[in-house]
């Protein structure tokens, strides 16, 4: 990075997208997470760079990490391209991160040995602490204001091309993997055309994402007092954990959230849908599904590792446990999601139960591991059952031959028309998919 860009990176510190000129209104167009690329100059893009329209994975991972996932290898099956899994914590963890803050500690290190000149990443809006704002960040130090969770739509990628117009040739973005697609589908365009210089991506696993508005809805039923809550995760201890601006803490069962009382479009059909919940065009994926208490992270290319290794030992580092048995977690979980689909009513677990199996749960169910394993499953089958209601004629578009692979072991198998022959699953062949 040359010296005026390294004064630069020392100078500038956060801008929100609201100040970037290219930033629109979107155009409304179903199945869209709002990732930013419909607000840029050139929104006709979201054709080719959209994970929701012809995603091709199979190319994406050779383009990327030099190879496609090993299917026959049963963790890159499941996690995607690799070449360390690792169960991993801060010594000394950050203040206001959401678990220790290796995510926001990377990119830190990134600016701190300029090898990036700036980071995309989202921080909370100044009016609501669980509202994501697209920023990007020069300034190490101001990515303490980036720690913590969000929840919402972000549309990141509009400040791709205002950072780059500010002279930020050398990126780092953390994004989930509706994001990351996109990206990588215009990275190669944007190299091509000299503006972006070289790319570190941090990717972030997503289960399921709603809108801030349904968010404050799901906190105000779980406690009277939804404004003092300043942290809240699901956990692989099968409890949800709730920290207050007091100082206080509340741990929910999973089996006594009130989930089947959400609207039912409490989640989006594109979180239904998704084919990518562990990020696998990431360079390095951190989250915690895998972790069992700790944080996870999946090193996927020779880039990610060297991220990882900017942390020297400011991170603790160990294999992942696997324990348990995960196949009727998840049977039970397709049985409930086939109704769900089918606009049925859910299967509701008697309350004299409940209690009985929150205690079970965490002492005899997968962790782990088979905990991820188990959610990449459910993903998987959520992902079909909706598509065949609500977007029949995407499936074999959107949908990669590997997520069949992992339902192999259960009654889910694809119907004539569902799958395609193309690479990977998608057909390349043929015209637009008639309902996109």
């Amino acid at each position: 990075m040359s010296e005026v860009l390294a004064a630069k990176a020392r100078s500038t510190r956060v801008f929100p997208a609201a100040q970037a000129s290219s930033v629109a209104t979107p155009p409304s167009r179903s199945l869209c997470t709002d990732c930013g690329v419909s607000r840029t100059a050139n929104p006709e893009r979201c054709a080719t760079a959209c994970q929701f329209i012809r995603p091709d994975y199979p190319t994406a991972e050779r383009r990327v990490h030099g190879r496609e996932r090993n299917t026959s290898q049963v963790d890159e099956l499941y996690f995607g391209v690799h070449h360390g899994l690792h169960s991993a914590r801060m010594r000394k963890p950050r203040r206001g991160a959401q678990w220790t803050g290796i995510t926001t500690r990377l990119a830190e290190r990134l600016l701190e040995t300029q090898q990036v000149d700036a980071v995309l990443t989202v921080a909370a809006d100044t009016n609501d602490r669980w509202r994501p704002r697209p920023v990007v960040v020069t300034d190490p130090a101001e990515l303490a204001n980036c720690r913590g969770m969000r929840m919402g739509y972000a549309p990141l990628l509009s400040l791709l091309e205002p950072a780059l117009d500010a002279g930020h040739q050398h990126l780092a973005v953390i994004a989930i993997p509706c994001q990351v697609y996109a990206l990588r589908a215009l990275e190669t365009e944007l190299k091509a055309a000299g503006r972006l210089a070289s790319l570190r991506v941090i990717g972030i696993p997503c289960s399921d994402n709603t809108s801030t508005e349904n968010f404050h809805l799901f906190l105000s039923q779980l406690t009277r007092h939804p404004e003092t809550v300043s942290y809240l995760e699901f956990r692989t201890d099968y409890h949800v954990e709730m920290r207050f601006d007091d100082g206080g803490q509340k741990l929910i069962p999973f089996l006594k959230l009130p989930l089947s009382e959400l609207p039912e479009d409490f989640f989006p059909t594109t979180c239904k849908t998704c084919v990518d919940y562990v990020n696998s065009l990431a360079d390095v994926t951190v989250g915690y599904m895998g972790g069992d208490g700790q944080q996870w992270v999946i090193v996927r290319n020779q880039q990610g590792q060297q991220m990882l290794d900017l942390l020297a030992d400011e991170v603790e580092i160990a294999e992942p446990i696997s324990r348990g048995k995960r196949r009727s977690s998840v049977t039970g979980f397709i049985e409930n999601t086939r109704l769900a689909a089918g606009g049925l009513p859910l299967r509701r677990m008697p309350d004299w139960l409940r209690p009985v199996m929150a205690w079970l749960m965490p002492r005899v169910g997968p962790r782990g591991l088979e905990f991820a394993r188990a959610r990449v499953e459910m993903k998987a089958a959520e992902c079909v059952l909706h598509l065949r209601r609500l977007h029949p004629r995407r499936m074999r578009h959107m949908i990669p031959n590997y997520l069949w692979r992992q339902l192999d072991d259960y009654d889910i198998a694809p119907a004539k028309g569902e799958q395609s022959e193309g690479p990977g699953g998608v057909d390349h062949l043929k015209g637009q998919p008639a309902d996109v």
